[in-house]
């Protein structure tokens, strides 16, 4: 698991092919994590299906139930075929948005 800490969030990438290892590692890290926004990239999965990214919904409850941000980047699966709990976006400039505009709502009190 490789990690660059950015403006406001933690980006994480895997170093392994294996997602079902790498979203465990996640989750059993969550601890070190947990106060952090987290983008995960996953752009070079360009064959990936959707049930494999559901990998990652236990931690994106996880993250989300403390507040925070937890965004997957991968362009190969529709939003559509996903729960509306995972938030996937096709590129690292969207999920930087993302994360800015969930800050801002945040901020908000919503």
């Amino acid at each position: 698991m490789k990690t660059a800490k950015k403006e406001n969030f933690l980006l994480i990438e895997n170093e392994n092919d294996s997602l079902t290892d790498f979203s465990s590692e996640l989750t059993k890290h969550h601890n070190d994590i947990e106060n952090e926004n987290i983008v995960v990239n996953l752009i070079r999965y360009k064959d990936i299906a959707a049930d494999r990214l559901l990998a990652f919904l236990e931690i994106s409850n996880l993250h989300r139930k403390a507040n925070k941000s937890f965004v997957l980047v991968n362009d190969a699966v529709g939003i559509d075929e996903l729960p509306e709990e995972l938030v996937v976006v096709p590129t690292l400039q969207e999920a930087e948005d993302m994360i800015q505009m969930d800050e801002i709502q945040r901020e908000l009190g919503f």
